[in-house]
């Protein structure tokens, strides 16, 4: 290029010669000056995974403050000059730096940023990038999440973050259990989850395929933003949003196959008959006519296979179409999602949900705005229960081989057993399902808008106003019916009971952030002012009395009832924020916040939760030289307190009855009296929680390592404390502030990503572990009693708690010489003696294991190369005991049907057997909660794997993108469980944890998917 000296020497040279040659020297400096002042550079911005346009691109000359920006098709246009080096920017995908040079057009491709530590996430009312963080803060991979195919987001979570743990079930529309570092709390433990700033109860109304990414807030310092809502943690869920561009449309379409992945091992007729014709002989009785050979009423005409019977296919489908593009003054992202689950179970029970969902955003000059507006409707056929707290399960596996599924000559067209002929009560479970309507229905609104004004450079003022409304409608009729014997519903005894209500929850948020950096030192300061109403409203009907066929509507009912109830609850809070950074190095954050609430009295309805924590990023400190290869340390920690407020509405009023009266002297004197006692002191749960953290990154961060130590003390925990029946109050128990427990453990989460080259790999994984103790139950530390479970001081929630047998009595002498034990025969199970009384007594019942698991963690492996891609995901938990309730229903020996085992029973010609001899009535307690029953609860899952082709388009198809992939899960489970899973969700979590009482089982699923780019 010809500098501006250089054309003054040639005019100075070739001026005396040649005049004509002035006019064209002076031509080349115009042009030399056009150059200097810059050209216009122009192309397209793609992405390298899909070469899909990117719209919203920054486009920044180097060193200056000229910025350019792609248009809906990927478009841009710059002025620069030659040597101007051009740096492309994009959230999610790394920079790329062009020199100009003599190019006038230049077209690239931006890879994703697999540097998690660039990554932007969102935490309590605001956002940070992933590096800056100072609390404990779970990020879910959600390109690995999605590829479990389920109804609810929660399932997702299952073993992707460290610490938190997901049971969940095979029943379609089943609710799903989420516990973040362990349990809290005795009346509520599941975390608080917030929807796109939206606080909701549980997410299942939501399409998890329009989630665009998820956090799990775990400690105090990240939380206490959200005070007295979220000591459980809180996981926080951001839809996909609108974004300027051109139209862009996907289609994804999955149909999956759902069967029971492992059966139990049953006795057929033979044998079933052969062991209770065993026990009624031991117990002296006469053989029932059916199980008899020589009784005409004897059946060998029916042989059922009740799990073959009533699992079939399930079949889950989910349809969805989205639709995304705009303007900067307004993006919109539009999704309609269908979700159906048909039932494994031969029976109606099934799930079918439509969600739909809008979300815009915009800006215009200073102002942001944006709303969400959403509408759910689902439709769940319930599972249904004869006696309450008995699951269908548990029915299906004690039905006898000799009731066959259907029977012409009953009532309803069903089997049953009968009273003279079996002596067995047995549930026909497909029968029962079948004949019972039981519905529930859910309609759900939410609508969200919020705008945000910058007032001066860096202070921000946001309003945000949300609406959630649920409307819902439950429905059950029982029909007369004869299932036989103790099941059978007369006319009379026919019912429908009709339960409507709704409830709703309305936020106004105001918010004020303030940033402003000077030097090397950056501030962000948030305040805000919440108000929080929430209204619920009940009202249910009862219809008795009703012939077979007649119309199952409340007024065609012999008798009816109804009944209504309404509460409203208000909630009024006060937070804010400061973020502290000094030169990319120390970072400081403190949380308060304050709560009040009409849930408790005046004098204890308010509540301050507050946290501090810190980071210090010594690779970034001069003093310390790393190796090249050795790239980030950060070490972070904190400390805050966090509340529960989960108790009844009123709860701090006591109840009376007005209408009490009173004989004295044959005379009725009108009076008032209290019906329930009432702690009027009653107030929040505190939850204080600390914790310290080391970060690595290796390899340009490609490598990444995190460990954890955290504890977590939950103290004034709401705990039910007996009272003398004398009170006269019902229940005989006041609910008040007397509970303690403690969690502490230890997290590892590490990451590689490998994308240099055309093979590219990702691999995580994440270990959690944990310990439970009591601190504190009750006034008095009377322990608490559950299924087959003890909780006391010093130990574990929930721990098994059990007898310890011995084997089994051989003979007379070896019952003479062993303790006391009340109606124990030769060839019953001998338990151990733990006080050393001589005798067998609830007294000597002892610890068998923790019903926690002391360790979970997680899995992940995703590959592409070329068009393929391929993933897998394991995870699983263990060092905990497990109560196998199922087992224990079907090693009984009664008239129920069996697992195979108890055909080794023992017989005075087969003693080498720890299965008791069978008996009616079981005088010893031989199924008593023991030894016998408890199992490992060890288990590994490989839980999802994923193999996709994207098929090869021409670059002028209207289809930009189109993929194939099948997925399967729930594949492999390796356990030493004899149930059909250990990953069971039948309790809620708490005294109760490790009894599996009839769980369904999480069925595997084989899926065929396809997903398409417009």
């Amino acid at each position: 290029m010809i500098t501006n000296q250089q054309l003054i020497f040639y005019c100075n040279f070739l001026l005396p010669k040649k005049e004509w040659l002035l006019a064209l020297l002076m031509l080349l400096f115009s042009a030399n000056q056009m150059s200097a002042q810059g050209k216009v550079i122009g192309g397209v911005v793609t992405s390298a995974q899909d070469n899909l346009p990117l719209p919203g691109v920054n486009i920044m000359i180097k060193g200056t403050k000229t910025v350019a920006v792609t248009g809906f098709d990927g478009e841009y246009s710059i002025k620069a000059s030659p040597n101007d080096i051009l740096v492309f920017s994009f959230i999610g995908f790394q920079n790329q730096e062009i020199a100009v040079g003599d190019q006038s057009k230049i077209s690239i491709s931006l890879s994703e940023d697999t540097n998690k530590l660039n990554e932007v996430v969102v935490v309590g009312y605001g956002t940070q990038k992933k590096s800056d963080l100072t609390g404990s803060i779970g990020v879910v991979d959600m390109e690995a999440a999605k590829k479990t195919v389920t109804y609810d987001p929660a399932k997702m979570l299952q073993g992707q973050v460290a610490g938190v743990t997901v049971q969940s079930s095979g029943e379609p529309g089943g609710f799903v259990n989420v516990k973040i570092r362990g349990i809290n709390s005795f009346t509520n433990n599941n975390p608080l989850f917030v929807i796109d700033g939206m606080i909701v109860a549980n997410p299942n109304d939501f399409a998890p395929g329009d989630i665009e990414s998820m956090q799990v807030l775990k400690d105090a310092s990240s939380a206490a933003i959200y005070g007295v809502q979220g000591a459980n943690g809180v996981v926080i869920i951001t839809t996909k949003k609108g974004k300027s561009g051109k139209l862009d449309i996907k289609y994804k379409s999955l149909v999956g196959f759902q069967n029971v992945a492992r059966k139990w091992d049953l006795t057929d007729r033979v044998g079933y008959q052969k062991i209770t014709t065993a026990a009624e002989l031991n117990a002296g009785l006469g053989i029932a006519p059916g199980n008899d050979p020589t009784s005409p009423s004897y059946i060998n005409n029916v042989n059922t296979n009740w799990q073959n019977e009533a699992f079939q296919t399930g079949i889950v489908q989910n349809q969805s179409l989205t639709f995304n593009g705009g303007a900067e003054s307004l993006g919109y992202n539009m999704n309609v999602d269908y979700f159906k689950n048909t039932s494994y179970l031969n029976s109606p029970q099934d799930y079918e949900r439509f969600s739909t969902s809008l979300n815009l955003y915009g800006k215009k000059g200073k102002f942001k705005y944006g709303s969400k507006i959403g509408y759910t409707q689902s439709d769940k056929e319930n599972f249904n229960e004869y006696n309450a707290g008995q699951s269908a399960i548990v029915d299906l596996l004690g039905a006898v081989p000799t009731m066959p599924v259907y029977d012409p000559n009953r009532l309803g067209g069903y089997g049953g057993t009968d009273n003279l002929t079996q002596r067995a009560i047995s549930m026909n479970v497909i029968g029962y399902n079948n004949l019972i309507t039981n519905n529930g229905k859910r309609n759900r609104f939410i609508g969200d808008i919020w705008g945000e004004l910058e007032i001066v450079k860096g202070l921000k003022y946001k309003i945000d106003l949300s609406f959630d409304r649920l409307d819902f409608q439950n429905r059950k009729f029982i029909p007369p019916s004869d299932l036989g014997w103790y099941y059978i519903t007369t006319n009379d005894e026919a019912s429908l009971d009709v339960d409507n209500g709704n409830q709703s929850r309305t936020f106004v948020n105001n918010l004020l952030t303030y940033e402003f950096s000077i030097g090397k030192h950056k501030i962000d300061a948030l305040a805000g002012w919440i108000q929080e109403r929430n209204d619920y409203y009940r009202h249910w009907s009862r219809g008795v009395g009703y012939t077979p066929g007649e119309i199952s509507q409340i007024q065609y009912a012999d008798a009816t009832s109804a009944g209504e109830y309404k509460n409203t609850v208000t909630n009024v809070s006060y937070l804010s924020r400061l973020n502290y950074s000094y030169d990319d190095r120390y970072f400081i954050t403190g949380n308060f916040r304050q709560d009040k609430t009409s849930l408790f009295s005046e004098d204890n309805n308010t509540g301050n939760f507050y946290s501090f924590s810190g980071a210090w990023k010594l690779s970034n400190e001069k003093f310390l030289k790393l190796p090249d290869w050795f790239n980030t340390i950060k070490i972070r920690g904190g400390y805050g307190e966090l509340g529960n407020n989960t108790i009844g509405v009123y709860a701090y009023s006591p109840t009376i009855n007005a209408f009490a009266g009173y004989n004295f002297n044959n005379t009725l004197a009108p009076g008032t009296t209290v019906v329930s006692a009432i702690d009027p002191n009653v107030h929040w749960e505190k939850t204080a929680t600390s914790n310290v953290a080391i970060e690595l990154g290796f390899f340009n961060n490609d490598l990444q390592l995190t460990a954890e130590y955290y504890q977590k003390k939950s103290t004034d925990l709401l705990i039910g404390v007996p009272l003398p029946y004398s009170t006269g109050a019902f229940p005989a128990s006041i609910t008040t502030n007397a509970g303690a427990v403690k969690n502490n453990g230890l997290e590892f989460t590490t990451t590689y990503n490998n994308n240099h080259h055309q093979f590219k790999y990702s691999i995580s994984a994440n270990l959690g572990t944990l310990k439970n103790e009591v601190l504190q139950i009750g006034l008095n530390g009377n322990p608490i009693y559950g299924a087959a479970s003890k909780t006391e001081v010093g130990r574990s929630i929930g721990e098994i708690y059990a007898y310890q047998t011995a084997g089994i009595f051989q003979n007379a002498a070896d019952l003479a010489s062993s303790p006391t034990q009340t109606n124990a025969g030769v060839g019953d199970v001998k338990f151990k003696d733990i006080n050393g009384d001589g005798a067998i007594t609830d007294a000597d019942r002892t610890y068998m294991g923790v019903a926690i698991p002391k360790y979970s963690y997680g899995f992940n492996f995703s590959a592409n190369y070329k068009n393929w891609d391929f993933s897998m995901f394991w995870q699983g938990s263990g060092g905990n005991k497990v109560f196998n309730g199922l087992y224990r229903n079907l090693m009984t020996e009664q008239y129920g049907n069996s697992h195979v085992d108890a055909l080794n029973y023992w017989t005075p010609t087969n003693t080498n057997t720890n299965v008791p001899r069978p008996i009616i009535g079981d005088p010893n307690g031989n199924a008593r909660d023991s030894d016998r029953f408890i199992e490992s609860g060890d288990y590994i899952k490989l839980q999802t794997m994923e193999i996709g082709y994207e098929i090869p388009l021409p670059k002028d198809l209207f289809i930009q993108k189109a993929k194939l992939y099948v997925n399967g899960q729930n594949l492999l489970i390796i356990s030493k469980y004899k149930g059909y899973d250990p990953d069971f969700n039948y309790n809620d979590g708490l005294f109760s944890r490790g009894y599996d009482a009839g769980s369904f089982p999480n069925p595997r699923t084989i899926s065929l998917g396809v997903e398409v780019n417009f």
